[in-house]
């Protein structure tokens, strides 16, 4: 091998899958046994021939590269829905008879290719814009690939290759690991240099703080936290030095895992329940545009295709192309008027500016569509730390020693943050502090390296988040008795009482932490020259605390010996090695077995309400350091290099007294738990943290009662995979709480409640929560806490990490989800309109009165403003008191699609009919419209205008239209140019209807009598930018001349809104007859109730 670098890999290298290598469970041998499995020494390394050997077996150390689906296949995607093939076909259909049409004349060639060429935009723009949301699906791949280590240090053939490229290990490989590297593959450990070895592995399984690892054996089924001699590829070393043996590589080690699942999560997502219900609609759409041309061919079948019957049968077809294709043209605009083309980019920005409101509650949206599914969440699966709690430990109780020897006093702390002025310590002395109180200050001032920073409007801790909490209380409890604040201080004002006791009292030695002695310390020397021993312990050990005790040694890093020493470990160690206590004036009393009894209760009364645990003592006599000042060449010096010398010197101390610590709920996560259950959403706490403490902080912050019976609700993940009917204990009424979670259990818990029909937002924030993030119908990542792999899996991004937050975004998503049914009931009433308008001229017989064109322009352009302007509709106040809906409920039910029914009638009436009005008469409704001076025909010549040709003395005469005189030099013209006046006023109605239609749209039963226009304004301006819209193509003549259209005279004006004004009337009369229905159905179904009862 040499210098490491080279590349093994071969042409015919075939790596075996994961998934086909029976794993050796290297975590529960002995590392003899290790060796002797990967046949290596882990003094020498493996040789260069069974590298290159075991490269072809296992390949590179690499995460599988997942080939996604090329740029085509996602673009050839977006055209696999049912009205995307609808206007396609609209679309070719429309090109071919632009080309049919275009020896008519260039300016006839311009205009019939504007209406496929807007057709094919729509279509490009609406692929382009799925392509980018859906190639966003692989980054949460590629994010976990940057987590990995590049290059590691390797011992091969007994020499060190410090810089070996991390991809070519391979089972069995020495690899060296100092402090700050990040793990290279998954390895067992086989010797540690350092006295401890520390790592940060969090992201992947769920731990909020580093673990201590050892290279003892552990039992075989322990679950990935339990693997204190494993440390996993992607982890960081942040204390320690080790040597390791490589046992997983590539796709094999835990993150491997982690990158499938994601992989395979991906593949089951499915489309929002908005998206399912416009795919449901779209299909309904083309079986009722696939009737009605069917219906609008066989009436107009005699136009185009004729024929005569000889001896019975029919011989002699005649067949027109002409009429043909102007039938061809009548089915594209039956296309165009039944989708409506606008829907995308209204739905899209109604999300786009919902996202907007998201984001100033903290709730980052990264997938438009997860806007609209969050309206309809029913469960939420929420994690414990940093999400329903601050993540910022605090001081909740403070237990000084009392005037007698058994009497104890205990002070409740208020606060929830690391800010000083975050709340205050009930029932202080108003005389200031006595002796013992000022002990334990001096202790948890000076013991402490942790500090207090002010940024971005938020206090954050630096360093141990216990030792920072201490020093939050320091501040709270004041300065040292006789010391004022305008003394100069080493600190910032932020921890002014801190700064003081570390001026008075200055370290001069410290003495490290251990596991024997659960405790760390320094010698300090006050500012009168005497050198004295404090010490703080660090928590309880009883029987059903001691696996938290394991983990929570993980925070700590030292206890400090001051003048007095400070200690830092087990209460009970710390107790033990206690031979005296100090009571209330300073006084040094003998620690006799009742008082040792009496500190024990209150110990185990704060361990068992989850509360972490610190003990404080000191000692004054230290003989041979009463004298040390810090110096190397002093006698004392030396006792000070040996730990076992650590022990002896924190003997014979004076217990002075103990905190109580939590990570505390957040403030408003008890009103927010609360606003679930009116919504009828269940809130399911799924922790890696201990049974005990979340149990406490789910009682505390609503989950469950205060006396609630948890047996049947509380579970720990392993019980919870081992029950034999797990959906029946998640179809539980109420809150679950789930503690001890790996991710494996997330993601099975998540599984379920989807099958069960169950809509699910998901939080998390590490590596191993992407899978169930990804597979949640709402994966919602942790902006703060959050690694970049759960953010790119995640659908959503909480700025604070706060369970509040995420309640706040579904009221908001309630709300959208409820203005965007209303303008997509608008939307879909306006087409209805528009079928019913061209099905009436196809089945009357009489000139086609609206072109695809100008349904285009109505759909896209004035129909958007409204319907976007209903998406600013005021949320209802009872929003989050109704139950979420279901995710497979109608957008349109029968009473709805009865009024709109009613509605697209009119609308077919109205424009049909002031088309025929204008054709055939003078005047209506006292309006004079023969002003224009065109010619007027009957209704019999109108419906058979084909057959002008065959008409005697028939003759057009010129009329006016806008600043043009039209003239026919075959009066049969006036049929098909002179038909412009009559096709611009029914496109004006049509527009006209449209804007009267939103203001139905307002409320979906409720009157504007109750729900006047002006509670949304920007309905108003909308209303007001469509009309201006419409007067622009109407009266600038380059744009009249593209639509088709003519400039309209005030009379004609007046007419357009008088035939339009009817359509808020009938829907009126339709939600008073709705209103009517639903509340004497209301009133029956009282009167039933009792009955059955």
């Amino acid at each position: 091998m040499g210098k490491g670098g080279q590349d093994y890999r071969k042409p015919d290298i075939v790596a075996i899958k994961p998934s086909d290598r029976e794993v050796f469970p290297a975590w529960a041998r002995e590392i003899p046994e290790c060796e002797e499995h990967y046949k290596v020494n882990k003094k020498s390394g493996l040789g260069s021939d069974e590298v290159e050997r075991r490269q072809k077996i296992y390949g590179y150390n690499e995460l599988d590269h997942h080939e996604g689906p090329s740029i085509w296949s996602l673009v050839l995607d977006q055209f696999n829905d049912t009205l995307v093939r609808i206007l396609l076909a609209a679309a070719v259909v429309s090109f071919v008879l632009a080309l049919y049409d275009g020896d008519e004349g260039e300016e006839k060639e311009i205009k019939a290719f504007v209406e496929p060429l807007v057709i094919f935009l729509i279509l490009i723009v609406n692929a382009i814009v799925g392509v980018w949301q859906e190639s966003n699906a692989e980054k949460a791949l590629e994010a976990l690939k940057e987590i990995q280590s590049e290059h590691a240090a390797v011992l091969r053939d007994g020499q060190k290759l410090p810089n070996l490229p991390a991809k070519e290990l391979v089972p069995g490989d020495i690899v060296e690991l100092r402090v700050g590297d990040k793990v290279p593959a998954d390895m067992r450990v086989l010797e540690l240099i350092s006295s401890t070895l520390r790592l940060e592995q969090g992201s992947l399984t769920g731990e909020s703080v580093a673990v201590n690892k050892t290279n003892k054996a552990v039992p075989e089924d322990s679950d990935i936290q339990g693997k204190r001699c494993f440390v996993f590829a992607g982890t960081t070393v942040v204390n320690g030095h080790c040597i390791c043996m490589v046992t997983q590589t590539g796709m094999g080690t835990e993150i491997g895992q982690v990158h499938e699942q994601i992989q395979v999560a991906a593949l089951c997502e499915e489309d929002t329940p908005l998206k399912k219900k416009l795919n449901e609609f779209g299909e309904m759409l083309t079986m009722i545009i696939g009737v009605i041309c069917a219906v609008v061919w066989l009436i107009n079948l005699k136009y185009f295709l004729t024929w005569e019957y000889v001896d019975g049968w029919p011989r002699n077809f005649k067949f027109s192309f002409e009429k043909c294709t102007y039938y061809f043209e009548i089915a594209v605009a039956l296309a165009v008027a039944a989708i409506p083309e606008g829907l995308p980019a209204v739905i899209t920005t109604c999300l786009a500016l919902g996202t907007r409101e998201m984001a100033k509650k903290n709730a980052l949206v990264r997938k438009l569509p997860s806007v609209e599914t969050l309206g309809c969440t029913t469960v939420i699966c929420s994690d414990k730390t940093g999400t329903l709690t601050t993540n910022q430990m605090a001081v909740s109780k403070l237990v000084a020693m009392g005037s007698k020897v058994d009497n104890l006093r205990t002070f409740k702390v208020d606060g929830t943050t690391y800010n000083p002025s975050d709340g205050k310590i009930h029932d202080w002395p108003r005389g200031g502090m006595d002796a013992n109180l000022q002990m334990i200050a001096k202790i948890a001032a000076v013991c402490n390296d942790a500090s207090i920073a002010h940024a971005e409007h938020k206090y954050v801790a630096n360093g141990i988040p216990t030792e920072a909490a201490l020093k939050v209380l320091v501040e709270k409890m004041g300065p040292p008795e006789g010391i004022k604040y305008e003394e100069s201080t080493s600190e910032s004002d932020l921890l002014r009482s801190c700064g003081l006791w570390n001026e008075y009292e200055r370290r001069i030695a410290t003495l490290e932490f251990d596991r024997d002695r659960k405790s760390m310390g320094v010698i300090v020397k006050s500012s009168s020259g005497k050198n004295s021993l404090l010490v703080k312990s660090y928590r309880s050990g009883y029987v059903e605390l001691i696996i938290i005790l394991e983990e929570d040694l993980k925070e700590i890093e030292r206890i400090l010996i001051s003048v007095d020493k400070l200690c830092q470990g087990a209460v009970e160690t710390v107790l033990e090695r206690s031979t005296k206590i100090q009571s209330l004036d300073g006084s040094v009393l003998r620690l006799d077995q009742n008082t040792r009894k009496v500190i024990l209760d209150a110990l185990y009364d704060m361990s068992t309400g989850a509360l972490r645990c610190l003990g404080f003592a000191y000692k004054d006599e230290l003989r041979e350091f009463e004298a040390y000042d810090g110096n190397d060449d002093h006698p004392a010096h030396a006792l000070l290099l040996d730990p076992a010398n650590y022990s002896s010197i924190e003997s014979d101390l004076i217990f002075v007294g103990l905190v109580g610590l939590r990570d505390p709920p957040r403030k408003e996560v008890y009103q927010a738990i609360k606003d679930c259950r009116a919504a009828g959403i269940r809130v399911m706490v799924i922790t890696g943290d201990n049974k005990n403490t979340a149990e406490a902080i789910c009682r505390e912050i609503g989950v469950f009662g205060p006396n609630e019976d948890l047996r049947s609700k509380s579970l720990i993940g392993k019980e919870f995979m081992e029950l034999r009917d797990q959906k029946a204990h998640l179809q539980q009424s109420g809150g679950l709480l789930f503690s001890r979670a790996e991710p494996r259990h997330k993601q099975e818990i998540v599984r379920l409640l989807k099958e069960d029909g169950e809509v699910v937002a998901m939080t998390g924030d590490g590596v191993n929560d992407a899978p169930a993030l990804k597979l949640a119908d709402i994966g919602i990542a942790m902006g703060i806490a959050g690694t970049e792999v759960a953010k790119e899996a995640s659908d959503m991004v909480l700025a604070d990490d706060n369970f509040s937050s995420i309640v706040a975004a579904i009221g908001e998503g309630r709300s959208i989800y409820n203005n965007m049914k209303a303008f997509i009931r608008y939307m879909i009433s306006s087409n209805i309109g528009e079928v019913a308008s061209i099905f009436l001229t196809a089945a009357l017989g009489i000139p086609e009165g609206l072109i695809p064109v100008q349904l285009l322009w109505v759909n896209l352009v004035t129909d958007g403003p409204p319907a976007t302007a209903l998406g600013f509709n005021p949320p209802d106040k009872d929003i989050m008191k109704k139950p979420p809906r279901k995710s497979n409920d109608s957008l349109i039910n029968a009473w709805i699609l009865f009024r709109y029914m009613v509605i697209g009638l009119y609308v077919g009436i109205a424009t049909v009919g002031i088309f025929i009005i204008w054709y055939t008469h003078g005047s209506f409704l006292g309006i004079n419209l023969s002003g224009d001076g065109h010619t007027l025909v009957t209704y019999s010549q109108l419906s058979n205008w084909g057959q002008c040709s065959t008409w005697t003395n028939f003759t057009a005469s010129p009329f006016t239209a806008g600043n043009r005189i039209l003239s026919f030099d075959d009066p049969c013209d006036y049929f098909h140019a002179g038909k412009v006046k009559a096709t611009t006023l029914s496109l004006s109605v049509l527009v006209a209807i449209e804007m009267f239609n939103s203001l139905n749209a307002l409320s979906e039963d409720g009157s504007l009598l109750t729900m006047p226009p002006w509670v949304n304004p920007w309905l108003l301006l909308a209303m007001s930018v469509s009309f201006g819209l419409h007067f622009l193509i109407l009266y600038v003549p380059f744009l009249a001349q593209i639509f088709g259209i003519v400039p309209l005279s005030f009379n004609e004006c007046l007419l357009v809104f008088l035939v339009a004004f009817p359509t808020i009337l009938i829907d009126e009369i339709l939600k008073l007859v709705g209103r009517c229905t639903s509340g004497s159905q209301a009133s029956s179904g009282r009167m039933l109730k009792p009955k059955l009862e």
